[in-house]
């Protein structure tokens, strides 16, 4: 196991020196975090991380879990991690004091579960998923229903999950079959099934509450006729739980867990196939209004898109730290020009290879934590600002959020390959850590909307969504992060390549949209290269946010600071000469009359 999973120091770097998070404490909600307090939840989550996740790291994966006697048996050292997140207050850590939360800004949040899933991803899932079910219900349902299921959830005890994926209507969720019942006692009776349910069973909590999505018998068709529900593992006998209910008090909900699913990674995360509704007697609980539930369900999703793209981050990101510390200690050959076999081995990471594949996972897993931090940071103000302000915060991150989702997610899969490499036959192996990484790291393309799905999203709808406004704005803030660079005489070459491939993202898009008034499936039949294209210029600007605060606090910089900011600088530098060149070929596939994948027919296979 490698001794480091991420940098505290890049951390303090990308909060405090490129985002100046602190001054998030002009919002009044945020008023009682200043930097020494956002240090604070840092070096506790850190602590956290090393003292309850990291030993459970290689066991997680080892000891699977397993369904017996019609519950999930996981490894016993869940339960802990699970209850220590509740006792600790991680889980309503955003939430107002009034709920017992901490009112922390999300940007801080994200940067300690960052800190977290880098150390132990697999362990940090139901938890989180906890979070954003809470939050769905506090969001929309009546307080009634809030008090019966959150003050549990806040202190681990029941577990939370999204229910969404059925059999046959996997991302088409207009499809789902899954049923609602009206009753005279103001529940309605739930039949149906799940499949994919993170969390959706385990012995680790006392109970679950799934936040799932049906249909309402009579109610219109598609998704016009989704609502939402809180539909428990367990009940009590007659009405709603409270914070006093203990699990002795509980019955069954015929909410049957049907099988597992054995994965490639993430097991201390279990996955359920559930079936809802057999004995006819499921209750659930409206959550807000009937027909309203998959725009409830997207408050959720999108959170839990951010969440992927942390998650994939940080597991690219120990991945990478492990490939560091080996190409570190591992001798084999001599420097080129250097074949006397008499001279000593020298380390790996002298050799230039081996440095390009640790700058290809450092710079696209730095760059990926820069854009989700600054996603997260638009995600604050938009939660506590006003006016304008709000309103573009909110038009950013809606505009952004395909990409933070999708960029660190597939990247990731490669920075977790490179890690794999960096060790060679090593990395093949369960000796190190680095096989354990990419098998994790694989779900991300998946989790919350695959990456193609994703792609559609950003070029079918973000970009001309609000008469293109959102796109302007992002514009603006490139330009102001190029005329900084500008300034700057060793960072004026990269910003000349950025404002080249800015106007190409440009004219690819002017084209594309003028395809979509002749041909939609053409318009839209290559969205993910699209989503591609969006992400490496999104992340280059990242990039040069963070060369612009490196390069000026270079000079004047502690000897140890120096070497983080001339890392910081060659990262950059990686970026721009091995990443964004690729930039002008995607453009070239964008706007070829080519339309292969549309000519190719299923009998040509």
């Amino acid at each position: 196991m490698a001794k480091q999973a991420y940098s505290r120091r890049d951390l303090a770097f990308q909060l405090h020196e490129v985002l100046h998070v602190e001054s998030l404490n002009r919002f009044p909600y945020f008023q009682d975090h200043d930097r020494g307090s956002i240090d604070l939840v840092l070096d506790t989550a850190g602590q956290f991380a090393d003292q309850l996740l990291r030993p459970l790291l290689t066991e997680l994966d080892r000891q699977e879990p397993q369904l017996v006697d019609g519950t999930i048996r996981v490894h016993p050292g869940v339960k802990n991690i699970v209850h220590r997140f509740g006792q600790d207050g991680w889980i309503n850590a955003l939430f107002s004091y009034e709920e017992g939360g901490q009112q922390l800004p999300g940007t801080v949040y994200n940067a300690a579960v960052f800190a977290m899933q880098a150390t132990n991803y697999s362990a940090s899932v139901p938890p989180f998923l906890t979070l954003g079910a809470a939050n769905l219900l506090r969001s929309f349902a009546t307080p009634e229903l809030t008090a019966a299921f959150t003050p549990h959830m806040y202190a681990g005890r029941w577990q939370g999950t999204m229910a969404l994926t059925e059999p046959d209507a996997g991302s088409s969720l207009s499809d789902i079959s899954t049923s609602a019942e009206p009753t005279e006692d103001g529940y309605y009776r739930i039949r149906g099934q799940k499949i994919y349910i993170s969390s959706g069973d385990h012995d680790a909590c006392d109970n679950v509450v799934h936040l799932m999505l049906a249909k309402i018998k009579g109610g219109p068709a598609g998704a016009k006729g989704i609502s939402l529900f809180a539909v428990p593992r367990q009940r009590v006998a007659a009405g709603l739980p409270n914070e006093a209910t203990k699990p002795d008090e509980l019955v069954s909900n015929d909410v049957v867990t049907a099988g597992i699913y054995h994965k490639l990674g993430c097991k201390g995360a279990p996955i359920a196939h559930l079936l809802i509704g057999g004995d006819g007697d499921t209750r659930g609980y409206l959550v807000g209004e009937p027909n309203k539930g998959l725009s409830y369900m997207f408050q959720m999703m999108n959170e839990a898109r951010l969440a992927v793209g942390v998650s994939a981050a940080a597991i690219g990101t120990a991945a990478y730290y492990a490939a560091l510390e080996y190409a570190r200690a591992r001798p084999q050959g001599r420097p080129i020009a250097n074949r006397d076999v008499a001279q000593p081995q020298v380390p790996i990471i002298r050799h230039a290879d081996v440095k390009r594949m640790l700058l290809f996972q450092k710079a696209t897993m730095e760059g990926a934590l820069g854009l989700l931090l600054q996603c997260s940071y638009y995600m604050d103000v938009a939660r506590v600002g006003d006016g304008a302000e709000k309103e573009k915060a909110e038009l950013l991150l809606d505009l952004l959020m395909p990409i933070a989702k999708t960029y660190p997610s597939e990247m990731g899969v490669l920075s977790t390959s490179a890690a794999i490499q960096v060790h060679g036959g090593a990395g093949y192996t369960t000796d190190f850590p680095v096989e354990q990484f990419w098998r994790e790291s694989r779900i991300h393309p998946i989790h919350e909307g695959t990456t193609g799905i994703q792609g559609l999203d950003l070029l079918g709808r973000k970009i001309t969504q609000h008469g293109g406004r959102a796109v302007g704005l992002l514009l603006e803030e490139i330009q102001a992060t190029i005329a900084s660079a500008n300034a700057v005489s060793e960072l004026a070459p990269l910003a000349v390549q950025l404002t080249k491939n800015v106007g190409i993202l440009q004219q690819v898009t002017g084209h594309l949209l003028g395809v979509a008034a002749q041909d939609h499936e053409l318009f839209l039949a290559d969205a993910t290269l699209y989503l591609e294209l969006a992400g490496l210029v999104t992340v280059a600007w990242q990039w040069l946010r963070q060369a612009v605060v490196a390069q000026a606090a270079l000079p004047a910089a502690h000897p140890d600071d120096q070497n983080f900011y001339h890392g910081k600088l060659m990262a950059a530098q990686y970026f721009y000469e091995y990443e964004l060149v690729h930039a002008p070929g995607l453009a070239k596939r964008l706007q070829s009359a080519n339309a292969v994948t549309v000519a190719m027919q299923e009998a040509w296979f």
